[in-house]
């Protein structure tokens, strides 16, 4: 029998096969009817000689059979492409891991956000954390999203109206009378609003918060937001006159606007703050823009001399 010449072939090299790339080699077709010769293929492969010794077998793979003399090849079907040997990426064998995760999937390492330092008092670069406290109709929201916008550092305004009327049903309208479901909503809020405050601080993110805080119950009132938000809060109250309070809550709609009666009672309870050592702002003849402005400076005095509260 005829064999084709030829050096024996060498053992597959690893680095000729890239995972799920090339494919390998096609096996031999099987023998034919006649005369157990091999049919023609266009690309054939040299077969070793007869007496040459067979390749040695990698490292961990498996013991062949020893084959007798002139005994055609098993036929296997071709396998699928970046499939290999232990040991022989591309060889028929085992599948070989893709070299990265097809999915997409991308594990990004953690990292921690830093907090940056504060900046120089005065400069309005500085990261605070501020409460504006005053009665119904002060200009609070007005005045802290207005403040918050123009500041050259990221700024959070932080409502806390806004978050208490997130509840939708159940909602305890404080129109309809104050009870113990409106202190409760009025507690949970005030807990959100101090959750999201620290949030934003820890990030490096100012925030203003404005709420109607009473002197004559510190417990619930500042002590509350100095356990939520932290000792380095600022309190800057906003009182403007009783006049200017009664005008501006009647230009409001909704279960924000309080009869004039509550208005001022709420009015007459924040006059405990004088003498409380707080800084007291009289907007009464300040528009929004020279309110934001002396909000500044009374900060930056704040910020220098913290007041004892």
């Amino acid at each position: 029998m005829q064999h084709a010449m030829g050096a024996p072939l060498p053992p597959p090299d690893p680095s000729a096969f890239t995972p799920g790339a090339g494919r390998p080699p096609v096996p031999p077709v099987p023998p034919t009817a006649q005369g157990g010769h091999h049919a023609p293929h266009p690309h054939p492969h040299p077969q070793p000689h007869p007496h040459a010794q067979p390749p040695a077998a990698p490292p961990g793979a498996p013991p062949v059979a020893p084959q007798a003399p002139g005994a055609a090849a098993p036929y296997s079907s071709p396998p699928a492409p970046g499939w290999g040997a232990p040991g022989i990426p591309g060889h028929p064998g085992q599948p070989v891991p893709p070299p990265h995760d097809v999915t997409g999937h991308v594990p990004l390492p953690p990292v921690a956000v830093p907090v940056p330092p504060p900046a120089e008092p005065g400069t309005g670069a500085a990261t605070l954390a501020v409460l504006l406290i005053g009665p119904a109709g002060a200009g609070k929201t007005t005045v802290a999203r207005h403040w918050a916008a123009r500041r050259r550092v990221p700024t959070a305004h932080i409502s806390l109206d806004d978050v208490r009327e997130w509840v939708c049903s159940g909602f305890a309208d404080p129109q309809s009378g104050w009870n113990e479901h409106s202190e409760a909503q009025y507690r949970l809020a005030r807990r959100t609003c101090g959750f999201a405050a620290r949030n934003f601080l820890a990030n490096g993110i100012s925030c203003i918060l404005d709420d109607a805080v009473f002197p004559d119950r510190p417990v619930v009132g500042l002590g509350g937001w100095k356990r939520h938000v932290g000792p380095g809060l600022l309190p800057v109250v906003l009182l403007p006159g009783l006049e200017i309070v009664l005008e501006r809550n009647a230009e409001r709609s909704g279960n924000r606007r309080l009869s004039d009666e509550e208005v001022a009672s709420i009015h007459g309870r924040m006059a405990g703050w004088y003498g409380s050592g707080l800084p007291i702002i009289d907007n009464s003849t300040y528009d929004v823009e020279t309110t934001a402005r002396v909000l500044d400076e009374v900060l930056a005095r704040s910020l220098a001399s913290p007041p004892a509260w």
